[in-house]
C-alpha cells in the first residue's frame, strides 16, 4: 500500500520534511456547513448520521469538496465506546450527549465488557472502507477515539457539561473502582483503533478532552497511565505503513514533557500554550499540531491571517507542524472563515524548493 498522493500530512506528523505546513480543523465536518445540516436532517439524529456508513461518509467529504484540507477525519463520535458497552447513548437537542444507563452501581462497573468492534461498531469500519475508497488515496484518513479517562467522565456522569463530581468523588474515594473502568476503556479503545487502522485509517487521534481538569498527581494515575496503555497496544502501522498516533489533552499544556513519553508521536496543543514554547520543550521528541483559538474565526479575514502568521512564526521553520484549531470549529463559524484559513496557512508556511 502506498502513501497518498498528498501525504504532507503523514510527513509532518512523522517529523519529516513539508513542501508546507499541514491543515485539517477539528470537527471540519459539522453544523458550521450548510450541506451538513442538510445531510443530518436526511439522517434523523445525529446519532443516526454516525451509524449510517454511506452519510457517515457523506459528510467526511464534504468539508473537503469545499476547502483544500489536508486531511480527512472519519465523521463519528467517541462516545459510540461506552455506546457499545451498552451504556445507551442518546442525544437531547441543545444539551449534547447523555446516556440512559450510567455507570452508578459497583455490579454495573464489574459487568463491564470489552465490546468487540467488529461486531458492536461494524457500522464505523464499515465507514472506514467506503471513505477510503471515496477519497481515492488522495489524501490520509483519521481515524479516532477518546481517551479511557474522558470516556469515564461521560459514563460516570451521564452527560457532559458537568463539573465532574460524581467522577471526582470516586477518583479520591473509590479509585479501584475508578480503575476498572479505566483499565476495560482502554482495553476497548485499542482494540477500536487497531480495528480502525485494520479498515484503513492512516493516522490516529485521542482525545483526552477532560484530561485538563485533573491534579497533576490525579492526571498521572487516572490520565496518563491509560493513555500509555491504549498506546502500548494500538499498532504503529497498518497495511505496511508507519500509522502516526496523535494524542491531544485540552488543558494540557503543562504536561508535554509527560505526554511526550507516551510513545505517540504527535501531541496536540491548544490556544493556551504557546507552539513555540511547547517545540522548544517537547519538539525533538514529537510533532505538535495546534493551536488557533476556534472564535478567531468568527472575526474578519484580516484578522485571521494575522493570527495564522503568529500562530506559524511561533513555531518557526522545519518539521513537525500540523496547523489546526486548539479545539473543534464553532457551529457558528462561517464557512469562507474556514476556507480562507486553509489557503493562508498553505501560502504563508510554502517553503522555497
Amino acid at each position: 500500500m502506498s502513501r497518498p498522493r498528498n501525504d504532507t500530512l503523514l510527513r509532518a506528523l512523522l517529523r519529516e520534511p513539508t513542501p508546507y505546513t499541514p491543515i485539517w480543523i477539528m470537527r471540519q465536518a459539522g453544523r458550521y456547513l450548510p450541506e451538513y445540516n442538510q445531510t443530518r436532517a436526511r439522517a434523523g439524529s445525529f446519532l443516526e448520521l454516525c451509524r449510517n456508513p454511506d452519510l457517515a461518509t457523506e459528510v467526511t467529504l464534504q468539508p473537503l469538496a469545499r476547502f483544500a484540507l489536508d486531511a480527512a477525519i472519519l465523521f463519528s463520535d467517541i462516545l459510540t465506546v461506552p455506546d457499545a458497552m451498552g451504556l445507551g447513548l442518546y442525544f437531547s437537542e441543545g444539551e449534547g450527549p447523555r446516556f440512559e444507563r450510567p455507570l452508578r452501581d459497583e455490579w454495573e462497573i464489574r459487568n463491564l465488557q470489552v465490546p468487540d468492534p467488529g461486531v458492536h461498531l461494524r457500522y464505523v469500519l464499515d465507514a472506514v472502507g467506503q471513505i477510503r475508497k471515496a477519497l481515492a488515496n488522495e489524501v490520509p484518513l483519521i481515524g479516532f477515539a477518546g481517551s479511557p479517562f474522558t470516556l469515564a467522565c461521560y459514563m460516570i456522569e451521564g452527560r457532559g457539561g458537568t463539573e465532574f463530581l460524581g467522577v471526582k468523588r470516586m477518583l479520591y474515594a473509590r479509585p479501584e473502582l475508578l480503575h476498572t473502568i479505566l483499565d476495560t476503556n482502554a482495553r476497548a479503545v485499542a482494540s477500536y483503533l487497531n480495528a480502525q487502522i485494520e479498515a484503513g485509517v492512516q493516522a490516529i487521534m485521542l482525545f483526552d478532552t477532560w484530561g485538563g481538569v485533573l491534579s497533576e498527581a490525579a492526571f498521572r494515575e487516572f490520565s496518563l497511565r491509560y493513555i500509555e496503555q491504549v498506546l502500548s497496544q494500538v499498532a504503529r502501522s497498518g497495511n505496511g505503513l508507519r500509522v502516526p498516533r496523535i494524542v491531544f489533552t485540552k488543558g494540557g499544556g503543562q504536561w508535554l514533557e509527560l505526554l511526550a513519553a507516551t510513545g505517540a508521536e504527535a501531541l496536540g496543543v491548544d490556544w493556551t500554550t504557546d507552539l513555540g514554547n511547547a517545540r522548544a520543550r517537547v519538539g525533538a521528541r514529537v510533532s505538535l499540531q495546534g493551536n488557533l483559538d476556534p472564535a478567531v474565526l468568527l472575526t474578519p479575514v484580516e484578522a485571521i491571517r494575522a493570527e495564522a502568521q503568529t500562530i506559524l512564526k511561533s513555531f518557526g521553520d522545519g518539521a513537525g507542524h500540523v496547523f489546526n484549531l486548539g479545539h473543534g470549529v464553532l457551529p457558528q463559524t462561517p464557512p469562507e472563515s474556514i476556507g480562507a484559513l486553509v489557503d493562508c496557512v498553505h501560502a504563508l508556511s510554502r517553503r522555497s524548493s
